[in-house]
């Protein structure tokens, strides 16, 4: 039940953007009564936050997928943040504001934490290995990545998405020590 009212969520966002979708449209187009749709979920938002969440998910093991494709530290975070980025602007085609805002933080999750850990684990490695600098947390870098290539959503372009991904690894590049 639950797997059929997050598609039909996920159906009429992209068919009419979220202002389109009301209970009684996802309790059409999942084939319920609405009585039945407000036995799992109390509004539309608790619906959002619930599709975002699986499409968070699902992004993470297509990520995972991406890294394991890949040898070394850099080749790895590389090809992860590339996909995360191009992955992150193909979910903001509406513009809707709700979407926008699940996100970019409106909605926290355990899979945003684990999306968090995991590249975490990959500056982790890289940086043992001195292809990261170490003077900045693995997960404070893993942070500044995610948000850094937030702003992919708003480039209509594939090679403006590639130079940000670039702008974003050279600032996880070793330190060199000033001559100052």
């Amino acid at each position: 039940m639950r797997r059929a009212v997050l598609d039909a969520a996920a159906r009429l966002v992209a068919g009419h953007g979220v202002s389109g979708v009301t209970m009684s449209a996802i309790a059409q187009s999942a084939g319920i009564g609405r009585a039945t749709l407000y036995k799992y979920f109390p509004d539309v938002e608790s619906i959002l936050v619930a599709w975002h969440e699986r499409q968070v998910e699902s992004h993470l093991a297509e990520l995972m997928n991406v890294k394991d494709r890949f040898e070394g530290a850099w080749e790895q975070l590389e090809a992860v943040l590339h996909a995360y980025a191009f992955l992150s602007r193909s979910g903001h085609d509406h513009g809707d504001a709700v979407v926008v805002r699940l996100h970019q933080g409106g909605h926290r999750g355990q899979t945003r934490e684990s999306l968090q850990t995991f590249l975490a684990e990959l500056v982790r490695n890289g940086a043992a290995g001195g292809v990261f600098r170490t003077d900045v947390a693995p997960a404070e870098l893993a942070a500044f990545c995610l948000h850094a290539l937030g702003a992919a959503t708003e480039f209509s372009t594939h090679k403006a998405v590639l130079r940000l991904v670039k702008v974003t690894l050279d600032a996880l590049r070793p330190t060199r020590p000033s001559n100052v």
